[in-house]
């Protein structure tokens, strides 16, 4: 019986990346933005539609530079329904999360907890398109322009998802998408920080070189968060084939909800109205109506296997770190609870074979019996 993960990273064919090997090697530029990290920067920035993007060492540092360039203090609104790294990041950047709930269809954080969550001390609020799925970034907007606050995305499962024909990464003052190897694009590790203005581009492209203007200037107090030349060569290789890439994903998606489609209980979660998915992951809701707990579906087919995730559980307002904030209380995060106690993350990848995956679709059709 072979292991089936819930992600396989996506890698090109060794062959087309020993040339840039070959170059880096002849070069001796290895960092501090070499010719393969200018090209990958400039190859993002046409392939997403933006006009400010800077490369990074991971999103997790993205974020922190990105709080840190908007010169932020106080509080900053996000989800509790989200990986650790984002709320990690606030407090990093020296400033204090508050958690407000999700939306109960998408997932996302809900604009109207947001507005109820706003106090003087909020400087801004920092949503996720969770599962790369869009936030409601027109309400989100319009919060932000009515208080006087920043809006900054975390967009790391964000990459190709396109709203109304428009990247997910432009909207707010900044979006910060992650190059993980379990993403939709993946330089092994990296990220990207899109800004709106150059202005900020600038500031975000100074802090993550230390804060280095000159060889006699340091502006800011910055921190090495830059892509190293093998990380963005191997990028450059993989632009070449994420399109690919996102249409065998799209089969693994309409295999899983033909094969699904008619389940009691069992609920494949989707793409907003006007979105162009990337489908970066394959979440589904355990209701009580399928017979079995969220958390039995898991051990049942993990005895099989296969390795489902329960993307987000716990919450982030649950861990150590978090829980005796004021905002990690249940009452309000109520929709975001039920969502930890019902979502599974099916395996996803390119190259999930048919059989694999009628395997998966067999064990979840017929239940524990």
């Amino acid at each position: 019986m072979n292991n089936i993960y819930v992600t396989r990273p996506e890698l090109p064919p060794l062959e087309a990346v020993l040339p840039s090997l070959e170059e880096i090697w002849s070069s001796r530029v290895l960092t501090n933005g070499g010719a393969f990290h200018e090209r990958l920067e400039s190859a993002l920035a046409r392939r997403l539609g933006v006009a400010y993007l800077s490369l990074c060492t991971n999103a997790t540092v993205g974020l922190m530079l990105a709080l840190r360039a908007l010169d932020l203090r106080g509080e900053v609104i996000t989800t509790p329904f989200t990986f650790v790294a984002t709320a990690h990041a606030i407090e990093w950047a020296g400033l204090t999360p508050v958690f407000a709930d999700i939306d109960p269809i998408t997932f996302n954080i809900d604009p109207a907890a947001v507005e109820r969550a706003i106090t003087p001390h909020t400087c801004a609020i920092l949503p996720v398109h969770c599962y790369g799925h869009a936030c409601d970034v027109e309400a989100l907007d319009g919060l932000a322009q009515a208080h006087g606050l920043k809006l900054i995305y975390d967009a790391a499962h964000a990459f190709g998802a396109l709203l109304r024909g428009r990247s997910l990464v432009s909207w707010g003052d900044v979006s910060v998408l992650s190059f993980h190897a379990t993403k939709v694009f993946n330089t092994f590790e990296g990220g990207a920080i899109v800004s709106r203005d150059a202005q900020t581009k600038q500031k975000v492209d100074r802090l993550k070189n230390f804060g280095i203007v000159d060889e006699t200037s340091v502006e800011g107090i910055g921190l090495n968060g830059k892509m190293n030349e093998f990380c963005a060569a191997l990028g450059l290789a993989q632009l070449d084939r994420v399109d690919a890439a996102i249409a065998l994903r799209a089969r693994v998606d309409a295999r899983y909800r033909e094969g699904l489609d008619g389940v009691p209980g069992l609920v494949p979660m989707g793409p907003t109205p006007h979105e162009v998915p990337n489908y970066a992951y394959f979440p589904v809701r355990v209701l009580p109506a399928y017979g079995e707990s969220r958390d039995a579906l898991q051990a049942r087919l993990r005895s099989q296997g296969i390795h489902a995730r329960r993307y987000f559980c716990p919450l982030v307002s649950d861990l150590e770190a978090y829980r005796g904030r004021a905002s990690a209380a249940s009452e309000p995060l109520t929709v975001a609870r039920q969502a930890a106690d019902e979502v599974l993350c099916l395996p996803l990848y390119p190259d999930l074979g048919e059989s694999d995956q009628a395997r998966i679709i067999d064990l979840l059709r017929h239940g524990p019996h």
